[in-house]
């Protein structure tokens, strides 16, 4: 039995904070922040802005794809760390905006690693029960706990929200989740930060420490998953990691040997969108036909917690 990617969407606000914007708020250039992270413009969402409405859209455009009715869910997933709400969860607020009335639904917070976590979940569940289909949804509203007057932080995130239809199948064609590797470090969570105090509730984050914990753990991870499911890197199409910061791709890849071009970016559109990051991507190249049945992909990203992981795709 194989697991597939039958559908993938994505939404955002529609606003767009430029740092250009940003240079009138604090002190910073579009220079400054782009030779540092790669990030010339984020999507912001609109302060009561509920994130489970982001997310109907994303899981619409998915399902659209895949042929799927609400009705053939029976399980939604989502990667959260910012529903904003202790109940109801995000995924129920989708389930009742789908109608999926058969599926059951729950949230998962693994900060910026929570799709990475929510599919290793989704797969879980599918391949030891009796569900068929299932919608994995990362995605944060990440600007609702941003100081905009902290610039270590505000320059690097966004919102935004994507979601992928996961579906049973036999076929010879049909793809498959090969391997994932998942693991935390809660001894260095205090690097990253973010407290539901309704009056000191912003990120806050060691950029250095942050830095060197994704550049260290991202490759280990790849080479550990790799090893698992008997992959070589020649044989990866793409290396679909979590766009926090242009830099750490670009020192993963060097790390790997791989050549960059192996590795898509979209974060100086959309900056760090945390747990929407990977599935937005995927979406992303999905719509402009980078991704082709058959290609195997690797999917990679760390958060906090601090928590990573990585997982080997034949889309």
């Amino acid at each position: 039995m194989k697991l597939y990617f039958a559908g993938t969407g994505a939404a955002m606000p529609e606003r767009v904070v430029t740092n250009e914007d940003l240079s009138r708020l604090i002190d910073t250039s579009d220079e400054w922040i782009f030779s540092r992270t790669g990030i010339h413009q984020r999507h912001i969402a609109g302060e009561k802005d509920n994130i489970a409405v982001y997310a109907e859209r994303a899981a619409r455009e998915a399902m659209e794809e895949a042929g799927v009715a609400p009705e053939e869910l029976g399980l939604i997933i989502m990667g959260t760390a910012t529903d904003g709400n202790v109940t109801p969860s995000a995924a129920c607020q989708v389930q009742a905006l789908l109608g999926a009335k058969n599926a059951f639904c729950f949230d998962l917070n693994a900060a910026c690693a929570g799709f990475l976590y929510s599919l290793r979940t989704a797969e879980a569940l599918m391949r030891t029960g009796d569900i068929g289909t299932a919608l994995v949804i990362g995605g944060d509203l990440v600007s609702h706990y941003v100081n905009w007057q902290d610039r270590t932080t505000c320059v690097l995130f966004g919102d935004a929200v994507g979601a992928v239809v996961l579906k049973k199948g036999e076929a010879e064609e049909c793809g498959d989740i090969l391997g994932s590797v998942l693991g935390s470090d809660g001894a260095r969570g205090h690097n990253l930060v973010a407290r539901t105090d309704v009056d000191d509730h912003y990120i806050r984050m060691n950029g250095q420490e942050v830095f060197r914990f994704a550049v260290r753990t991202v490759p280990a991870s790849i080479e550990k998953v790799l090893s698992e499911t008997g992959i070589r890197k020649e044989e990866i199409r793409h290396y679909v990691l979590h766009q926090a910061n242009a830099r750490i791709i670009e020192s993963v890849a060097k790390y790997l040997k791989e050549p960059i071009e192996k590795f898509p970016m979209n974060l100086s559109d959309t900056a760090n969108t945390s747990a929407g990051s990977i599935p937005t991507l995927l979406n992303r190249m999905n719509r402009e036909g980078q991704l082709k049945r058959g290609d195997y992909l690797v999917l990679a990203g760390f958060g906090g917690g601090l928590t990573w992981g990585a997982s080997v795709i034949r889309y």
